[in-house]
């Protein structure tokens, strides 16, 4: 069975990982599938966005339970050592995708989820869902570069709580202290990053230009705002040159008037 799905439209691609039946955990097989679909993405120029998610309500739990306890076993053989490379190249697979990228998040993220939902540029999740590291109740070492990831989203505290500390965050409460762009009710998630991602896929060239100089300015590590608006310069020329040759124009008023009235009927 095919665990990890894509679906495109109006622009915007939704990578689905689909393995409920264990809650969407990683295994190297699934890791190396969502590189491998990131790939593709990239190559379909017309993609303007992406939406990631997890099939059955739930967002991803980690790296897979008989793998971690295989890796436990001999964890410097070889094998091990490729294929848990493959799930840390799948979060950076992810966070270096060409178009914009949106986490939508039910249920929860465990462990190695927390990795690949901080991985993307924003995440709308569920008011009741789950973000909790807990490799440290395993005796675990965090891995995946972990507090690098949450750190550059959600700052020094939220990396401490989650990562070294092992606390939980609940949806609403990440929403509310930054380490969430919004949190919705659970049945409104895919709908909520649907309504945000479609406005901007439909120009994929300029979502994908102005992705690229998001990353490269808040890093990590993050630059100056002198080299930010020196690295920002190009581009927005090219996009001037570009409306003025060839009359490419953002969504006209009707357009953004429906997206306003979806995003008003989802905050309610």
């Amino acid at each position: 069975m095919n665990e990890v799905e894509v679906h495109v439209s109006d622009k915007v691609a939704v990578l689905r990982l689909s393995a409920p039946a264990r809650r969407n955990a990683l295994t190297p097989a699934m890791a190396q599938a969502v590189i491998d679909a990131c790939d593709d993405i990239d190559r379909q120029t017309a993609i303007g966005a992406v939406v990631l998610c997890g099939a059955g309500g739930f967002f991803c739990a980690g790296a897979d339970r008989a793998f971690l306890a295989q890796a436990t076993e001999n964890p410097s053989e070889d094998r091990t050592y490729r294929d848990m490379g493959v799930i840390y190249d799948s979060f950076l697979r992810v966070g270096a995708l060409k178009p914009p990228t949106i986490a939508a998040i039910r249920g929860g993220a465990v462990g190695a989820g927390v990795n690949l939902a901080f991985a993307t540029d924003l995440r709308v999740i569920g008011d009741d869902a789950i973000l909790d590291a807990g490799f440290m109740r395993l005796g675990i070492h965090p891995g995946g570069g972990h507090f690098a990831l949450l750190c550059r989203t959600a700052g020094r505290e939220i990396a401490a709580g989650l990562g070294l500390f092992g606390g939980t965050l609940l949806g609403s409460h990440a929403a509310a202290i930054g380490a969430a762009w919004t949190a919705v009710p659970d049945d409104a998630v895919e709908t909520s990053a649907m309504a945000i991602a479609t406005p901007l896929a439909r120009d994929p060239d300029l979502a994908r230009a102005t992705a690229r100089s998001f990353r490269s300015e808040v890093g990590p590590p993050a630059v100056s705002w002198a080299v930010g608006l020196q690295s920002e310069r190009a581009p927005q020329m090219w996009s001037l040159q570009r409306k003025k040759s060839t009359n490419v124009s953002r969504p006209d008023h009707e357009a953004m008037q429906s997206h306003r009235e979806d995003v008003d009927r989802h905050d309610g």
